[in-house]
């Protein structure tokens, strides 16, 4: 196959019409697939469905501790949950707060206490004429809503294959105190499925933030989803690099079960030091009795403890590990040698980032859309939902059956294809 950016014009205008006849074809097949959201599929759903079973009203309520779960109390988790959330989020049990069924409602909330009560005795974001974030691209659209929500300023620092550009990250961080934090999704990022260095966390660790409530928003979704037993990318933990580095509260560390049990009825952590646990604790008395403390039992006596979760996580595996090559094949049978595209293999998480010809992305998806094949929107990882290069498309391959998804991506290639070729046209 020869590369498209070495086609003459006339050899270009032959493969478009040869393209425009098979989107033709396509259309009349009246698809209907979705790839918007990296959602479980009803497979991996029906892995946690025992979890409906080891609660009943024969069974013991009450924890390890002796605390009856059907009652008020124990606003920061009961003890088990505790245990089994803060060993896969590889931190001490004194570390941790459990919530409910989802950590981005945990880091709404913590913005929004930053925002209306300050960061321990800072002065409140919304008393301050510029609060800023720092948001490494591509990243997670859910967090960049967030802080546009609150009317905070969002910055771009471009992801290298490490983790964000660190170089960038310290001068920013240490130069303007408005910086009052970053997004980060450290391990499988969403959507590159890129892990950060050691070096980087090391560097996260060491930053001397202008700003005294600067904070990192460390969203560990990805912790233990692995695409392969043998080759599994690992990092350092950044709670511990923190403390060694002399700045234990600059970070607060986020995970949840939502991809591991059920995305509606998960559990959720945020882990910290003991001086950002307290002050959360105080605004939890005021929010919350306490939080699901039967759906936290649940969880514990379904997966037991750590090894639960990581032999789960394989079952996971096996059904997500053939998606994700599908795509890869795919992508690198049919468009690896025209130089139209350039993507990551990730080792796991839930996405594939897609780079196109600039300017190409929109384009894309609306091709695909018009064949029936429904995508995150183009621009969807920046602030803003401005893409400055129109480049960067997020693959969600878990929801899909092999088969449908095999499908939407032969017509993403095709559409690919096809908007490269007028993008190429248009310069000859």
């Amino acid at each position: 196959m020869k590369s498209y950016l070495k086609k003459s014009k006339d050899e270009l205008l032959v493969l478009k019409a040869e393209l425009e006849k098979q989107f033709e074809e396509i259309k009349k097949e009246k698809l209907n697939l979705d790839m918007s959201r990296g959602k479980p599929s009803a497979e991996q759903l029906d892995l946690s469905m025992g979890m409906m079973d080891v609660l009943n009203s024969s069974v013991d309520l009450k924890c390890e501790l002796g605390t009856d779960c059907r009652n008020y109390g124990i606003l920061t988790g009961i003890h088990d949950a505790k245990k089994l959330l803060a060993d896969m989020s590889e931190v001490s049990v004194d570390n941790v707060i459990i919530y409910g069924n989802s950590s981005l409602n945990v880091m709404y909330d913590t913005v929004s206490r930053s925002y209306t009560h300050g960061v321990m005795g800072s002065t409140p974001w919304c008393k301050l004429d510029k609060v800023k974030f720092l948001c490494p691209v591509p990243g997670y659209d859910r967090h960049f809503a967030i802080t546009q929500y609150f009317g905070i300023e969002m910055i771009n620092v471009p992801m290298r294959e490490t983790g964000p550009d660190m170089d960038t990250v310290e001068k920013l961080v240490s130069s303007d105190e408005a910086i009052k934090g970053i997004w980060c999704v450290p391990k499988y990022s969403n959507p590159q499925g890129i892990s950060y260095s050691d070096e980087t966390v090391r560097r996260f660790a060491a930053l001397k933030p202008a700003a005294k409530d600067f904070r990192i928003y460390w969203d560990n979704a990805y912790c233990v989803h692995h695409l392969y037993e043998d080759d599994q990318d690992v990092i350092l933990e950044i709670l511990s690099e923190c403390e060694k580095a002399g700045n234990p509260d600059m970070v607060y560390k986020f995970c949840s079960t939502s991809k591991i049990s059920f995305p509606g009825s998960g559990v959720s952590v945020i882990a910290a030091s003991k001086a950002n646990i307290d002050e959360m604790q105080k605004q939890l008395t005021i929010q919350t009795i306490g939080h699901d403390k039967l759906n936290q039992l649940r969880h514990v006596r379904f997966f037991k403890n750590m090894d639960g979760i990581t032999a789960h996580m394989k079952k996971h595996a096996d059904i997500l590990r053939p998606k994700f090559e599908a795509v890869l094949n795919i992508l690198s049978n049919e468009l690896g040698e025209t130089e139209t595209a350039e993507w990551i293999s990730p080792k796991g998480g839930y996405f594939i980032s897609f780079d196109s010809l600039e300017g190409c992305a929109k384009a894309i998806v609306k091709k695909c859309k018009e064949a029936g094949i429904v995508m995150t929107g183009a621009g969807a990882t920046y602030p803003y939902g401005k893409d400055p290069l129109d480049t960067n498309i997020r693959i969600a391959p878990s929801f899909p059956s092999l088969d449908e998804l095999t499908k939407a991506m032969e017509v993403f290639v095709l559409c690919v294809k096809l908007v490269s070729v007028d993008k190429l046209l248009e310069s000859k």
